[in-house]
Formats: C-alpha cells, sequence, structure tokens
C-alpha cells in the first residue's frame, strides 16, 4: 500500500509539469511535415522531433547530398529549433541517430562531433530500412534548460 501511495504521489507531481506543456516552432527549422510538433516543452525539457536533412530556406530535400552535408543540415536544423526556446547545442542530453547505413557512420561521426566538443550528450545510433523520404539520416534529441 505504501508503494501505491509513493507512485500516485509521484503521478500527482508530474501533472503540473505536463499542464506547463508547450509547443516550440520556428521558420529556421523545416515545417513538420506530419502530424507532430518540431519540438514540446514539458518543464524545463525540451523533446525535439527528428530533423531529416531539408533546407528550411528553400523547403528543398537534400537526400541525394553527401552523408556529411546530409549530417550538417540536420543538425542545423536541430540548432534552429532549440534557438526558438533559447537553447544552444549544449543543452542536449541525449540523442537519437538513424542511419539508412552503418556504413556512414564514420563520416556521420566526424560531423556530429564537430558540434559537440565538450561533454557530447548521451546517443543511440541505429541502422533503419527507411527513413521519411529516403534520407540518409534523421536525428532527434532531448535538451534540458539549465
Amino acid at each position: 500500500m505504501k508503494k501505491l501511495a509513493a507512485v500516485l504521489a509521484l503521478s500527482a507531481a508530474a501533472l503540473p509539469a505536463l499542464a506547463q506543456q508547450s509547443v516550440i516552432a520556428t521558420k529556421n527549422a523545416p515545417e513538420a511535415i506530419g502530424p507532430y510538433s518540431q519540438a514540446i516543452k514539458v518543464g524545463n525539457t525540451v523533446y525535439l522531433s527528428g530533423q531529416i536533412p531539408i533546407d528550411p530556406k528553400t523547403g528543398k530535400l537534400m537526400n541525394e547530398a553527401s552523408i556529411e552535408e546530409q549530417t550538417t543540415l540536420v543538425l542545423e536544423n536541430l540548432k534552429a529549433v532549440l534557438a526558438a526556446d533559447g537553447l544552444t547545442m549544449a543543452n542536449i542530453v541525449s540523442t537519437t541517430v538513424y542511419m539508412k547505413d552503418l556504413d556512414d557512420f564514420a563520416k556521420m561521426n566526424t560531423v556530429y562531433a564537430t558540434y559537440f566538443k565538450d561533454n557530447p550528450p548521451a546517443r543511440a545510433t541505429v541502422q533503419v530500412a527507411r527513413l521519411p523520404r529516403d534520407v540518409s539520416i534523421e536525428i532527434g534529441a532531448i535538451a534540458v534548460h539549465p
């Protein structure tokens, strides 16, 4: 019974944070191509949707670009969403990298490392069968306000 009371107390404590949920959006990153937000802020945590290599200025999909160019654009798009909430790449605590081909991992990792020089976030990288619009990479992230 004590465990149930503790769980209920923790659940009740989380409700005010959920009530403070807000959408983060910017024109400096690609608009969502489905029923999702660029990012959602809950309390001091920001959950960033996966970004793919779409140029936000032109709306052009860069799926024919090199993995290095695609990775750069994806990370720049994440950076723009973070900036819309006053954050930087240094606020990211976790990323998930989805790749079409892990043979491109070293090339992706070289670019990725330039964005996270000090205290890189936790990361999971997985190869997937297919990504939206047949791109080679998608990256999602979680960031925290100080």
